[in-house]
């Protein structure tokens, strides 16, 4: 993560505000700079401390993550092993973070927990910065609901969150059921992990089949602003939708 050192190391240049540039601000001991301060730092040569717009979406994106898993993980008023648990391995089997960035997840967990702002400001100001890359809203939504749904279940409250981040997030009621059928039914994950019903044509399923390998490419989601840790979820997230798709295929026998 490039933009980590330069949290740790420095002053950083960047006006992110809102609720994630509150609980990242409070993470690493910064107070952001407003967008006049910004825009000088910005246009001295060589300036270090200064974030690239890609590391201030790979910033974005990460503490974003962290801060919503630790709102939904207190959902029920506590946190229990379990949850801890299943966001430690989603940290080290999923991600693969080192200890550098383990550290900083917590970091930003624990900060989130405690935080005034809700798991909708959270949700609503990632939107705002991303929500012109729909796969990148889609992959978030997998992070919550895959860590929520790590137990086997998830639970009235953590439901109640998951479905305010799909509505926020642009989608429907029939999408938060396809997203739930992946982690918990489990009976048919892979018309879920292609984003159609069982009843999608042939046609249909090879159209969206075609859609989803364009926009979840590793080539292209590298490009997307996310950290480096990230794309090695999105690249596993590929190779679902390519298992899917050969599943149902076989099944269908075409």
């Amino acid at each position: 993560m490039s933009w980590l050192g330069k949290m740790i190391g420095g002053t950083i240049g960047f006006a992110l505000g809102g609720p994630i540039g509150a609980v990242a601000g409070a993470a690493f001991g910064h107070t952001f700079v407003d967008k006049k301060e910004d825009a000088y730092l910005r246009s001295i040569p060589g300036r270090d401390g200064v974030l690239s717009s890609n590391e201030e979406a790979q910033l974005v994106f990460f503490t974003a993550a962290f801060s919503m898993l630790a709102k939904i993980s207190k959902a029920d008023g506590r946190i229990n092993e379990e949850e801890i648990s299943a966001i430690e391995q989603f940290m080290s089997r999923d991600l693969q973070l080192d200890g550098p960035g383990q550290d900083t997840a917590k970091t930003i967990f624990r900060q989130a927990v405690s935080a005034p702002e809700t798991f909708d400001d959270f949700a609503r100001q990632f939107y705002s910065v991303f929500r012109y890359q729909p796969n990148i809203l889609d992959l978030m939504l997998d992070i919550l609901f895959r860590v929520s749904a790590a137990d086997g279940k998830v639970s009235p409250d953590e439901s109640v969150m998951l479905k305010s981040a799909v509505w926020i997030f642009g989608h429907s009621d029939r999408d938060y059921e396809r997203l739930m059928s992946r982690y918990v039914k489990k009976n048919e994950p892979y018309y879920a992990a292609l984003k159609v019903d069982e009843t999608a044509s042939n046609e249909d399923i090879k159209k969206q089949y075609r859609a989803l390998v364009r926009e979840y490419h590793p080539d292209k989601i590298e490009a997307k602003g996310l950290p480096e840790e990230f794309i090695k979820f999105a690249s596993d997230k590929f190779n679902e939708i390519q298992e899917a798709y050969e599943h149902i295929r076989k099944q269908r026998g075409f």
